[in-house]
């Protein structure tokens, strides 16, 4: 697992303390920030929950995000976070919470982020719930974006409250899919410019 592009690109960095955590591989997440890229999104505050290893908190970073918080209720994880972000040089604009997501999202004293990333467990049954929650919550901006690693044996729902689905990409076993606010029709126009199978991730 390495940092793929930007300011720290191939920087390696440190696997997960167990099983349990299972980091969005290198093809999955370049496909992610690529669309990113492609949508013109450059996020300054991230948000990266369920965050595991850091690895893309990290990726943000070295792209040019100017500050990014990582949350996961494991305290090896949050260990392992912690040794990646001393190994990448950024622990000066990030910081590492212990805590569940749900207990997160209660807090209101964090400045809103521009983009937040899950990378949820795969059978996680609470995933929708959290995901509504995540788009209900004032620490999501108002033309922020919401992207999210799963599996695609799981349906997201093509909104979430006032977020609409931009893309949704599949690369073997693992599939993201990214939400926006929309503002005047921006996420339309996006997804008017979207082909068939970069939509469907096939």
């Amino acid at each position: 697992m390495r940092v793929i592009a930007g300011e720290v690109g191939g920087f390696h960095l440190k696997g997960p303390p167990s099983r349990a955590t299972r980091p969005m591989n290198d093809k999955l997440k370049g496909a992610l920030f690529s669309s990113f890229a492609s949508l013109g999104i450059e996020p300054e505050r991230v948000l990266d929950l369920y965050a595991g290893t850091g690895s893309l908190g990290i990726e943000a970073l070295s792209r040019g995000a100017q500050r990014a918080e990582f949350v996961d209720q494991q305290a090896a994880a949050c260990a392992v976070i912690r040794a990646n972000l001393v190994h990448t040089r950024y622990t000066g604009v990030s910081r590492v919470h212990q805590l569940s997501v749900p207990s997160f999202l209660l807090r209101t004293s964090e400045e809103p982020f521009d983009l937040v990333i899950l990378d949820p467990p795969y059978e996680d049954p609470a995933l929708l719930t959290v995901l509504n929650q995540v788009a209900a919550s004032p620490l999501v901006q108002s033309e922020g974006i919401i992207a999210i690693g799963h599996s695609p044996r799981v349906t997201l729902p093509g909104s979430l409250g006032e977020f609409v689905r931009l893309r949704h990409r599949c690369h073997g076993d693992s599939c993201f899919s990214i939400y926006e606010r929309p503002i005047r029709g921006t996420a339309v126009e996006h997804q008017a410019g979207v082909g068939p199978s970069e939509e469907s991730g096939r």
